[in-house]
């Protein structure tokens, strides 16, 4: 365990907590000091902006999360508990390896997981900040399941099951991948300075 206590979180269970924490710190970072020209100003016609990024991350955790719930209840119901360390498949750990930065492959959001429509900057940074919460509920629900054994459908196609350790690190990724997108925006020739 991680920390002692009731409700001390297993170790591997506390580091992912620890890296959606400083997933919401670090879009604080990035999102906070730029005003609405900024967050919304696009590179080109065909890429994102950094609210995209942002409500793309939104649309995929609220895609996302009930397969992550129906993995945890499973995972209730069949009593299938552990303590971890855990090893993952080798199609889980490929999976949560193509989202971290720097992006070597690009995919194509589904259309559940496209951008919505444009919302102001303390909305967009609200909602994403509620979803970081969120996973780090799912997170402490799933303290004490066997990561590795309980399984939910990929994030990248539903008809493949990855373990619920693996979702959690694919999700970690991706939204690391993302920030890392909407970094490189500001860097951008042409993006507007205050």
């Amino acid at each position: 365990m991680a920390n002692q206590g009731p409700l001390a979180l297993a170790r591997e269970v506390d580091e992912f907590r620890q890296q959606f924490e400083q997933i919401s710190a670090d879009a604080d970072a990035l999102v906070t000091p730029l005003d609405e020209a900024q967050f919304t100003w696009k590179p080109a016609p065909n890429l994102w902006s950094i609210a995209e990024c942002l409500e793309h991350m939104n649309a995929t955790a609220r895609s996302y999360l009930p397969a992550i719930d129906e993995g945890i209840a499973d995972a209730i119901r069949h009593g299938a508990y552990a303590e971890g360390p855990f090893h993952y498949t080798l199609i889980g750990r490929v999976f949560s390896r193509l989202m971290e930065p720097p992006a070597r492959l690009r995919l194509r959001a589904s259309d559940d997981k496209q951008p919505g429509p444009q919302r102001p900057k303390r909305e967009t940074l609200a909602g994403f900040r509620a979803y970081q919460v969120q996973y780090i509920d799912r997170l402490r629900q799933a303290n004490g399941i066997d990561l590795s054994r309980s399984c939910v459908r990929s994030p990248l196609a539903s008809w493949i099951r990855i373990p619920l350790g693996s979702a959690f690190a694919t999700m970690a990724a991706h939204e690391r991948r993302h920030l890392w997108q909407a970094r490189r925006i500001t860097q951008a020739e042409g993006f507007p300075r205050s």
